[in-house]
């Protein structure tokens, strides 16, 4: 398969952030802002693979700074790197005060998405390569990032065998 550069899957998404969006604090929840990370980096899994794609990880996200209700966000997210069927997908969002102007990055994250084909199965992934220094950061670190979601992913497994299908309170 043909290699192609990150920018080739880069998307871009801006919402206005309403009350329903927000808690009782008047910020965005996080459970919202992770859906809005999760479907943009979905997006450009999708552009790179030319496929469906299903979300196989969410690493850590981290939230930097607060998205206040009439704020906007803007999300972007590119894919920095490709294993066989799997994608590494980077996503920024940023806050602003539509108002003053005023900016600041509110969360990254890394997700992890795998192709398939129209039954399910995974499906092989065309490699990906950076150009810009950004690109070429994060493409170099992530390997590391692999590994490591490999071990998470592992401890989940067992962690999910330890305590089994019964609910706490049978």
């Amino acid at each position: 398969m043909e290699a192609k550069p990150c920018s080739k899957s880069i998307a871009l998404k801006t919402t206005h952030v309403l009350p329903p969006d927000t808690n009782a604090y008047g910020t965005l929840f996080g459970g919202k802002l992770m859906a809005h990370l999760d479907d943009i980096a979905g997006i450009a899994a999708v552009k790179h693979a030319k496929n469906p794609v299903v979300t196989a990880s969410t690493d850590s996200v981290d939230f930097l700074a607060p998205v206040k209700v009439g704020h906007y966000i803007s999300i972007e997210a590119f894919v920095t790197w490709t294993h066989h069927t799997s994608m590494e997908v980077f996503s920024k969002a940023i806050t602003e005060d539509i108002v003053t102007g005023e900016r600041q990055v509110c969360t990254t994250a890394f997700m992890t998405f795998v192709a398939v084909d129209s039954d399910g199965k995974p499906v092989p992934v065309s490699p990906v390569y950076p150009e810009s220094d950004h690109e070429k950061m994060l493409h170099e670190s992530a390997p590391l990032r692999a590994k490591r979601r490999e071990e998470r992913r592992k401890n989940s497994k067992e962690l999910a065998k330890t305590f089994g299908t019964k609910y706490v309170m049978e």
